[in-house]
């Protein structure tokens, strides 16, 4: 008989995310704490021996998970069904191993410390996808669409104009991103309400050994910081602060999404469709926007998430309660993996959209005399006309345009205008009103600006750095 299986794990999320959060990874770096625990402990002044550092460090990686998992049947808890199986197979180290700690050592630090690897990961997949849209930005920085407000047409704008839209969110993102790996810290050492008593014990109440060894400890596990205070958890706002990051990303790649969506409705873009790929089992002719739709669906489960995090903060009791643990274990590696999923398929989604200029000159013909009428009546009144008669006239006319939408049938508004006599314009501006670039604004320029001014030297720390392989494994 088969057993669950998460879809994050089998179907969505990549090798390195699930390796970042996998349990060798996470009682690897458990150890790693307690290695640099004891050097800086031994470093200050404590009685552990060169050999008993040596022995921990031979059996780093001899993990006998199995025989943890054993002993924390038996004892029914994690940390010390560990501190017991290192101390089996590291036997000379096993009496100073988590000397003084509580085990929010070894999980609070090791959660920064995967999340600084996992944060690491999303920055290159968010990149990718800032290169990506930085380049479709460009490409289609002069093609006209027709805008929508309120999901009606509306003023003229550019697609790349449109696809800047999603970039600079994504950009906004990329510098939260950024914040928050420049701004994490370690819990450090300090004891089972953070007040670093036990090590006051151990250092005979040197308050200066005390502080030193928290930094010592920070800077071997790689970081120059430690949070100032806690109780005997990191602090579970930090929890909000990355899961609310991970929200961000989604919310971005959600509203992408459903933009092309909404435009593959029409055939005015296409998301990538695999030579051999099925689009529905009963209707066989469907191409069905599935990257976009399962972005969608990742992205609301991750926007949900960080409720998660926010009821955990929210219900911490003093110096700490453990409603916490079983809700983190899921919710914060599942946010990662999701996210992580996400920025694959808009990687994927993204390089691959297919553009249909025919479709989009079709569409923007079709409403042109609408947002055309401005133009034809400023023109109009220019040349001796008279505005208000002339705006009563396109109203009647614009009107008639609208029913014969309504009823499917075809009707030249702007050839009626021309026939009418009613509007003294030679033939050039008749043809220019048909120029569909003048009612874009400065919408091709603000794509350049933008990408100049913001995205390209944004991107220019990164251009070392190998965009990552968007593997969609289903």
């Amino acid at each position: 008989m088969g057993i669950y299986q998460n879809p994050l794990e089998t179907r969505y999320a990549s090798r390195e995310m699930l390796e970042i959060f996998s349990e060798q990874t996470k009682f690897l770096t458990w150890r790693d704490c307690w290695i640099a625990l004891a050097e800086a402990e031994k470093e200050l002044g404590l009685p552990i021996s060169d050999e008993q550092i040596e022995d921990l460090k031979r059996n780093r990686e001899n993990l006998n998970l199995e025989r943890a998992k054993a002993i924390e049947k038996e004892i029914h808890h994690d940390v010390m069904s560990h501190i017991r199986a290192y101390g089996e197979v590291a036997p000379k180290a096993a009496g100073i191993i988590h000397l003084g700690a509580t085990s929010c050592f070894v999980t609070d630090n090791t959660d920064v410390i995967l999340w600084r690897k996992a944060l690491h990961l999303i920055q290159k997949r968010l990149v990718a996808v800032i290169r990506v849209l930085r380049n479709k930005a460009w490409e289609y920085r002069h093609l006209p669409v027709l805008g929508y407000t309120h999901l009606q047409p509306a003023q003229p704008t550019t697609l790349g104009k449109r696809i800047s839209l999603w970039l600079y969110d994504f950009v906004l993102d990329l510098q939260e991103l950024e914040y928050r790996q420049e701004h994490l810290m370690l819990r450090g050492v300090k004891g089972t309400t953070g007040t670093q008593a036990s090590f006051m014990e151990l250092f005979e109440g040197d308050r200066a050994k005390v502080r030193e060894l928290d930094k010592r400890v920070a800077q071997k596990l790689g970081f120059d910081r430690v949070v100032p205070v806690s109780g005997q958890t990191l602090t579970r706002k930090l929890d909000v602060y990355v899961l609310e990051l991970l929200s961000h990303i989604a919310q971005t790649a959600h509203r992408a999404s459903n933009d092309i969506r909404l435009m593959q409705h029409s055939w005015q873009v296409e998301e990538p469709f695999d030579t051999k790929q099925v689009g529905s089992s009963a209707m066989p002719y469907k191409r069905n926007p599935i990257l976009a739709e399962r972005i969608t669906s990742l992205a609301r489960y991750v926007i949900n998430n960080v409720q998660n995090a926010a009821y955990t903060y929210a219900n911490q009791f003093l110096e700490r309660t453990l409603d916490d643990s079983a809700n983190r274990r899921i919710s914060i590696a599942e946010g990662f993996l999701a996210t992580d999923a996400i920025l694959i398929l808009c990687q994927r989604l993204f390089s691959g959209m297919q553009v249909y200029p025919q479709v989009i000159h079709r569409i923007m013909m079709e409403n042109l005399p609408f947002y055309a009428t401005e133009n034809i009546l400023m023109e109009a009144t220019k040349r001796g006309g008279n505005r208000q008669i002339l705006h009563e006239v396109i109203r009647e006319y614009a009107m008639k345009q609208v029913e014969a939408v309504r009823e499917g049938r075809s009707f030249d508004m702007l050839q009626a205008l021309r026939d009418s006599g009613l509007f003294n314009l030679p033939q050039e501006v008749w043809e220019k009103i048909s120029d569909l670039s003048q009612y874009v604004g400065r919408a091709p320029w603000q794509v350049e600006e933008l990408i100049a001014e913001h995205v390209d030297p944004l991107l220019e720390k990164y251009k070392e750095e190998a965009d990552p392989a968007a593997e969609i494994r289903v």
